[in-house]
């Protein structure tokens, strides 16, 4: 049988009225206690050095900072629920692919990366994942230096014109990937550098990419990278990213590059 709204309202007043009238005739031998509701807990932020990942072929990059130290650029939640969660799951993930896989256990995560078969989604996704992750966090820094020195910075200036022009093509390939994805600057075959974008958790080491090339820096641009600080606002994040970039570690993967040329 179905009732309408005033039926309710008027079945939910009888059955007060009936509730009431009894209690009214039993003797006070005890007091109910109605327990309140309990206080709300307080947000424990664990420490990076705690996040541990499964055993296996690849472990986390150890972060060089605190979780809060990149603020207000990249929140405290936001870095501890990227590098504990998303990050960790990501390795634990490919440490299981791994281990199933005998031809892949003594492989370096690049080498993974440049055999890979693209129709494998759960290789490609967590290779990507974790190699995607260990490289963007490992080029954070709370004080970051501002712009490239020395030989990268002289490449930049020949290859974009300046700083300026490089850094609005970055900002503009982070903004204008669609979905979830990545921004790279990348030093491609022929010796120039490119600033390029991937979908989901392919890079520039991966088979059959528009552009290959070896990774020099990276930006997350899934939401999970940003949303909590910075809602729809993608474009503020990747301004933002621009305050924390550890210029030294890209400058030491530009020297690397060149020398494995």
């Amino acid at each position: 049988m179905k009732y309408n709204f005033l039926s309710k309202v008027s079945l939910f007043m009888i059955a007060l009225t009936m509730l009431t009238t009894s209690c009214r005739r039993k003797k006070l031998e005890e007091v109910v206690e109605v327990p309140l509701p309990a206080k709300e807990e307080k947000l424990i932020i664990g420490q990076p050095d705690d996040v541990k990942a499964s055993d296996g072929a690849f472990s986390l990059t150890k972060l060089n900072f605190q979780y809060n130290e990149l603020e207000p650029n990249i929140g405290i939640l936001t870095m501890e629920n990227h590098y504990s969660k998303h990050y960790l799951t990501y390795t634990n993930n490919l440490n299981k692919l791994i281990s199933d896989d005998a031809n892949l256990t003594d492989l370096s995560i690049e080498d993974i990366l440049k055999k890979l078969d693209l129709n494998n989604a759960d290789l490609r996704n967590n290779a990507g994942g974790y190699y995607n992750h260990t490289f963007f966090f490992d080029g954070l820094k709370p004080k970051s230096e501002g712009k490239p020195k020395d030989t990268l910075a002289v490449a930049i200036n020949k290859d974009f014109g300046s700083f300026e022009v490089f850094k609005n093509q970055f900002i503009d390939a982070a903004e204008k990937q669609f979905g979830s994805g990545w921004a790279w600057l990348i030093l491609d075959k022929t010796g120039k550098l490119q600033v390029i974008s991937t979908p989901n958790q392919d890079n520039p080491l991966m088979p059959k990419q528009i552009v290959q090339g070896i990774p020099l820096l990276n930006l997350d641009v899934w939401e999970h990278a940003y949303y909590l600080d910075y809602q729809y606002k993608r474009k503020r994040y990747i301004e933002s990213f621009f305050k924390v970039i550890n210029w030294k570690k890209v400058s030491d993967r530009y020297e690397e590059a060149l020398s494995s040329k």
